[in-house]
């Protein structure tokens, strides 16, 4: 080991705050540096034999920077970066400047839209997940916020009737 890797292993051995997973390795090649036999270091550290051994080759093979996390395989994107920019771009544009005959998206509106006009298929569930991620709050019903969808909706309603009895005036 070079003086270099000597003093990074150190260094990372008694870390408080770099990744818990490279202090672990860093404490298996300290201790193997101080001239512990594999047994004993994972006896001391509570790992398996075999994984003190995969640690001890891969610093011997790859250095310092064997002790990080190597690449994991993994499920492909379904969505690509062009494709998520057009759900948040749509989901922040006014559905009327679209021609669109509603004021505020839904989930299962925006997902239609998408679906039949951008040709992109995608779940609400999905867009939801995305809205999230991106830090958006997606409003649950539209009449809370702003005006009314309808600005005829009172007159519509007509007069509301009550359901509370009148109070009685004491004679």
């Amino acid at each position: 080991m070079t003086d270099e890797e000597v003093a990074q292993i150190e260094s990372l051995a008694h870390s408080r705050t770099a990744p818990v997973r490279t202090v672990e390795r860093a404490r298996i090649i300290w201790q193997a540096r101080q001239g512990n036999r594999v047994p004993d270091i994972a006896d001391d550290l509570q790992r398996s034999e075999g994984t003190v051994r995969l640690w001890l080759k891969r610093f011997n093979a790859q250095g310092v920077d064997g002790l990080a996390d190597a690449p994991r395989s993994g499920r492909p994107v379904t969505y690509t970066g062009e494709q998520v920019g057009e759900v948040i771009a749509t989901a922040l544009t006014p559905p009327q400047t679209l021609g669109l005959p509603f004021t505020c998206w839904t989930l299962d509106r925006l997902a239609t839209y998408l679906n039949e006009e951008k040709d992109l298929p995608i779940k609400r569930s999905r867009i939801d997940e995305l809205l999230i991620a991106e830090g958006l709050r997606w409003r649950t019903q539209e009449t809370w916020f702003g005006d009314r969808v309808d600005p005829e909706f009172a007159q519509k309603r007509g007069p509301s009737n009550s359901s509370i009895r009148p109070l009685r005036h004491a004679v």
